[in-house]
């Protein structure tokens, strides 16, 4: 069984920071598709769509009939440990500095039998569950896990390689004073973070959540303000070889379009914090996170951003917020390539309008706090690149990638669609 991890002891300076490494990166166009449904957190495989065959591994023709009609489709994870061993050495040094590594063949029970990572509780000739994960380089790697869950299950060293707990990590929320902000402390602190320090902007000026912040346990306050480049260096200099998760959830919001409603002083602020705000925290706290990617149990792990789901189609009402979070979601796909190298994941986490003042014009459904920090630290313990909170969200998401055309023509016709 899985023994709990512990948190871990105050570091040693004179002991080395071990160098990230990256697992084998080398996959072909095809086997890419696993990369996208574990980015997203889907247990899916090719099946043809002449012969209903399910492939694996990932190719370009059907082995049955030889049709090149492929289609990624969510299938069982069911399956039966057939075989399993344990690799003590290897000639790739990702693997050697990891080692004991168990490994094994599952029959799935919708056909393809396949090679996997196997979790520590897996019995040899049990029933398992399949689960798709991303690698330290980004790719799609296929985990087996007991049927059902057990007592510190997420504990086990491999999983937790494929995977970013908060759990005993030292965590940084970039806007206290946000109802996301005091949420995803709650939500944190829950999860057994070590400690969470919460960024809290123009500490001067009051605001009635601040005591209650303070007697959430291991919630430390910490002055900044992401569209000051001081501000955000004075802190990195203090706790920037400490953070192990950043979340991103400062954002400036304001409605108003480019000639209706448009304002230039407002439109430059959601600029400077949205956008510009991802990019002073990425040159302050990303190399030194990047450095720490192999640090033990409390390596740094992963940058989250959270997102408007209107960057990927703009809804005029919102007009220039919604060009802000777009040009934030595209930062953000070179801020994950940049950070790969270190192995530190970059959670994108695309919410509908939220529960709070500036969206009041907004028709309902919305998204809460505390179902959107939930969201946050589900998407940590699974290891996803993608996150889509609220029925809206995820509605415009399935919608772009159909068509992303005919969306543009509904959102701005029909005032969103």
């Amino acid at each position: 069984m899985t023994m709990p991890i512990s948190p871990p002891p105050r570091k040693n300076p004179q002991k080395r920071t071990r160098v990230p490494v990256e697992p084998p990166d080398s996959r072909s166009r095809a086997a890419l598709g696993l990369s996208v449904a574990a980015a997203r957190g889907r247990f899916m495989l090719q099946v043809c769509t002449e012969c209903s065959a399910i492939q694996y591994p990932p190719r370009d023709a059907c082995s049955s009939c030889l049709s090149v009609d492929l289609e990624w489709q969510v299938v069982s994870n069911r399956g039966r440990l057939v075989a399993e061993t344990v690799i003590r050495t290897s000639t790739h040094i990702y693997f050697r500095e990891r080692t004991p590594w168990r490994v094994g063949t599952v029959q799935l029970d919708c056909g393809p039998s396949m090679i996997c990572h196997v979790h520590g509780d897996c019995e040899s000739q049990g029933n398992v569950r399949m689960i798709n994960r991303l690698d330290k380089s980004g790719h799609g790697v296929l985990f087996a896990i007991p049927e059902k869950e057990i007592p510190a299950m997420e504990d086990d060293p491999q999983l937790r390689e494929l995977t970013c707990s908060p759990k005993f990590r030292r965590i940084l929320i970039t806007d206290a004073r946000s109802e996301s902000g005091q949420a995803l402390a709650r939500a944190f602190s829950k999860a057994n973070a070590a400690i969470v320090f919460a960024g809290e902007a123009e500490r001067w000026r009051h605001w009635p959540e601040r005591d209650s912040l303070k007697e959430i346990d291991n919630v430390e306050l910490v002055p900044l303000d992401v569209s000051d480049t001081q501000s955000v260096e004075e802190l990195c200099g203090e706790i920037g070889g400490k953070v192990d998760i950043l979340v991103n959830n400062a954002r400036f919001v304001r409605p108003g379009g480019v000639m209706d409603g448009g304002d230039l002083v407002f439109a430059q602020q959601e600029m400077e914090v949205n956008c510009l705000g991802l990019m002073r925290l990425a040159q302050a706290f990303g190399p030194v996170m990047r450095g720490r990617g192999a640090d033990g149990v409390n390596s740094a792990t992963a940058w989250v951003n959270i997102l408007s789901i209107y960057a990927y189609c703009n809804l005029p009402q919102f007009g220039v917020y919604s060009a802000s979070s777009a040009a934030a979601h595209s930062l953000s796909q070179c801020l994950r390539s940049e950070m790969r190298a270190g192995g530190i994941r970059v959670l994108n986490v695309y919410t509908s309008p939220t529960e709070d003042e500036w969206h009041q014009p907004l028709p309902p459904p919305k998204v809460t706090a505390s179902k959107l920090a939930s969201a946050v630290v589900e998407g940590l313990q699974d290891g996803l690149e993608e996150v889509y909170v609220g029925d809206l969200a995820k509605d415009l998401i399935d919608r772009w990638s159909a068509e992303p055309k005919l969306l543009e023509q509904e959102m701005t016709r029909q005032g969103g669609g």
